[in-house]
């Protein structure tokens, strides 16, 4: 191996020569090597430090147009340029001023590292020589990047705090390295560096400063934008004076600046400034305000009738306009027939068919939208009619159902019959304006009417049946809500009369179901604390009798106990959280004493 430093150049370097695949350079001739240095702006380095070339001047030896170039830049310095992953990354030997790293095998997988903590500046490096210190570090790692604190422990491993969080990336590239101190083959002079991410609460701390600073960032940027879209607030309205007061007045009675002075006549009255002083001022300006309506009215009424003149004129337009569609129809019908169809090409017929048809598609729009102007003006007839049929709010869901389908089907028929007899109208135009026309045409048309005629008789019937379907199932929902509700309340009292009977039930039982066996249980329960002389609890008690019987409870015993107090007495022992009641049997205490 040459002694001089081996430096990555990677194809980000590579790329300003010609040759785009990674340089080479035969170690066998110094002189070339450090030309090549100098043509790339970087002082050759030897084993020692010392630069190769002490006259190195960066300026020269340079191409025109190139700066000169920082050996710590990523493909010049330590570590490489990133690179696709497609080219695999060579790692090379590394010559230092105390030691060499070698690196290790390509054919390895890459060395395992954890997750990496978020704002990650700090770095464990394990398997650092025996004989390692802070400088030896310092002179392999400062590379990477500004070092803030070293942390080494006397086990061969060390935490490296850098300034910066990129350089972690550079550091994270020497692991898997073997180190060697100078030329020494000693086990304590060698070692295999691991470098892997560590987590410290300085960097954490200082991430979460940063974070919080973007946020506030964010914030104040939206909060300028909210400031910038958000609509200027109304002026302030002013306070009551007599000066404010007598201009309102006047503001009041004029037309343009009626609306702003209501604005500030209504916030006066909330704010509460009437008293009996000003009363009548205040007064006087609501009287003024009432004075507007009549106005207002009035306007109301002519935009109205302005509004229906509009209606009017649109739809007298569009009447004149559907007839002269009609004209130009009735023109393209006329060459259709076979005395001047003949007599035309094969390229003018297809142009007049195309045309019919273009005709007829912007007809039929502007006759739909006619029957839809009068459709509406028929159906708000038939809303005020329907006004007056009563609603059924508790009805089933089944009966609503029902009740929408029927006017759903009875507005269609309202509509087809408005739509037959515009076409009976148009039919009817037609054949007034084609009267001197052949006899064939009068006759097709009068049977056109006929059909149309007998169509709409069958469509009003319809409309007359559905109509008495509705009222009839109308009655039939009512009816069948008024027997629900009345099956409600029958169910309602049968529950209430059930839950009585319960109750009382109940009651009956709890009263004469244990004292038909009290002489029974007194004496099992005089028996059991004649043999528990301390007393018993009134769960063990009950606890001994379920085992007889599992109907009795705790309630009834105690009960039967509290009746008896020249037989059974209750005590209390224990002091504190351990306080206990006890029953002892006290029918004997008598005879003893006497």
């Amino acid at each position: 191996m040459p002694q001089q430093t081996f430096l990555w150049l990677t194809d980000g370097i590579c790329n300003m020569a010609m040759d785009s695949n990674s340089m080479t350079m035969p170690m066998s001739d110094p002189n070339a090597w450090a030309a090549a240095m100098n043509n790339l702006g970087m002082p050759p380095i030897g084993m020692t430090g010392q630069p190769l070339m002490p006259d190195f001047d960066p300026n020269l030896g340079m191409m025109a147009g190139i700066t000169p170039m920082n050996p710590m830049l990523p493909g010049l310095g330590m570590v490489p340029a990133p690179l696709s992953q497609d080219v695999p990354l060579v790692k090379e030997i590394i010559h230092c001023k105390t030691c060499t790293l070698f690196p290790p095998n390509p054919n390895l997988p890459p060395p395992a590292t954890r997750d990496r903590p978020p704002g990650c500046k700090t770095v464990f490096v394990g398997g650092l020589p025996e004989n390692a210190n802070e400088q030896l570090i310092m002179e392999v790692f400062g590379q990477c990047g500004d070092i803030n604190a070293i942390r080494k422990s006397k086990k061969n491993f060390c935490h490296i705090r850098f300034a910066e969080e990129f350089t972690v990336d550079k550091a994270l590239f020497l692991s898997g390295y073997r180190i060697r101190l100078g030329s020494s083959t000693d086990k304590k002079d060698t070692g295999r560096l691991h470098v892997d991410f560590a987590q410290a609460r300085d960097d954490l701390y200082e991430w979460e400063c940063h974070q919080r600073m973007l946020a506030r960032e964010e914030r104040h940027r939206r909060k300028i934008e909210e400031d910038r879209f958000r609509p200027p607030s109304p002026p302030p309205i002013v306070h009551y004076s007599e000066h404010e007061c007598s201009q309102l007045g006047d503001k009041i009675k004029d037309d343009g600046k009626f609306a702003e002075a209501v604005r500030v006549l209504l916030t006066w009255l909330e704010r509460g400034e009437v008293n009996r002083r000003n009363a009548n001022n205040f007064y006087s300006m609501i009287q003024s305000s009432n004075s507007h309506i009549r106005r207002l009215m009035s306007e109301k009424s002519q935009h109205e009738k302005e509004m229906e003149e509009a209606k009017e004129k649109f739809k007298t337009a569009l009447a004149g306009i559907l007839a002269q569609f009609e004209q130009i129809v009735s023109v393209f019908q006329a060459a259709s027939k076979q005395k001047a169809w003949d007599h035309f090409s094969k390229a003018q017929r297809k142009n007049l068919d195309m045309w019919r048809k273009q005709v007829e598609e912007i007809r039929n729009m502007h006759n739909e939208q006619l029957m839809g102007i009068r459709r509406e003006e028929e159906m708000e007839m038939s809303d005020d009619d329907m006004e007056d049929a009563p609603d059924s709010k508790d009805s089933e869901d089944s009966g609503v159902s029902q009740v929408e389908a029927l006017k759903e089907e009875n507005d269609s028929l309202r509509c087809q019959l408005d739509a037959y007899r515009n076409e009976v109208e148009l039919l009817k135009q037609e054949q007034g304006k084609n009267q001197p026309i052949r006899s064939e045409e009068d006759s097709t048309h009068s049977q056109q009417l006929s059909f149309l005629q007998q169509a709409l008789q069958g469509m009003q019937k319809q409309l007359l049946k559905m109509r008495e379907d509705l009222k009839q199932r109308e009655a039939e929902l009512e009816k069948s809500s008024d027997d629900k509700q009345q099956l409600n309340i029958q169910v309602q009292n049968l529950k209430e009369g059930l839950q009585n009977l319960q109750n009382t039930h109940t009651m009956q039982v709890s009263v004469t179901r244990f004292p038909a066996t009290s002489a029974q249980a007194t004496w099992i329960i005089s028996t059991f604390l004649h043999v528990h002389p301390f007393g018993a609890s009134i769960e063990y008690i009950c606890s001994y009798l379920q085992r007889l019987d599992t109907k009795i409870n705790h309630a009834e015993v105690e009960a039967l106990l509290s009746r008896l107090p020249c037989t059974f007495k209750q005590e209390m022992t224990g002091v504190g959280a351990s306080l206990e009641k006890r029953w002892n049997f006290c029918g004997f205490q008598g005879i003893k004493r006497t």
